[in-house]
């Protein structure tokens, strides 16, 4: 039976910016800086100021994609080795989340381990999120560290820090020639 949270039925929104953003932070996090440059930070304003609501939507749901394209690479390295995908990431990412204390909120951890989760077991992050009702502003740096922490993982699991920028851009470069 076909779930309205389907994949097939949600848009991929702009994954090459939510990419971006991403390799961004995972660049400022291996450099040894906590915190992002004061510059790099600056541009980021400045391009998420300039952000339509149309174009925000766009990076939402493009990290969505991102979180799902990640989770399901994980869920096949986990299948690989007869590991559950929900154990073997979700408590790991649930600590992590807990001691972002300053970018995110507690009470929005248990909706990104259910956007996790959802991911995880292939439904569309962005599509199971919407059930519940608009994303809210508090959401925002929680998806994104959502995305960041999962990226971070992979990279972590196969000992290359631009593992999983890499896998996504090839994946947008393939499905481009398709």
């Amino acid at each position: 039976m076909s779930s309205p949270c389907d994949p097939q039925n949600a848009p991929a929104g702009d994954v090459d910016a939510a990419l971006m953003m991403i390799d961004s932070r995972l660049k400022a996090i291996y450099d040894g800086k906590a915190e992002t440059d004061p510059e790099q930070q600056q541009l980021i304003d400045q391009f998420t100021a300039s952000l339509g609501p149309e174009e925000a939507n766009d990076m939402v749901e493009g990290t969505c994609t991102l979180v799902y394209m990640f989770m399901q690479w994980l869920r096949r390295a986990c299948e690989e080795r007869d590991r559950d995908v929900i154990a073997y990431v979700v408590p790991g990412f649930v600590t992590s989340m807990r001691l972002m204390t300053r970018s995110v909120r507690p009470e929005v951890i248990p909706t990104m381990a259910g956007l996790v989760v959802a991911a995880g077991t292939g439904l569309s992050p962005n599509l199971w999120r919407r059930q519940y009702g608009d994303w809210t502003g508090d959401e925002m740096n929680s998806l994104e560290a959502t995305a960041l922490l999962l990226a971070e993982h992979i990279n972590r699991v196969t000992g290359d820090r631009d593992f999983a920028t890499r896998m996504i851009t090839e994946a947008l470069s393939s499905s481009a020639q398709d």
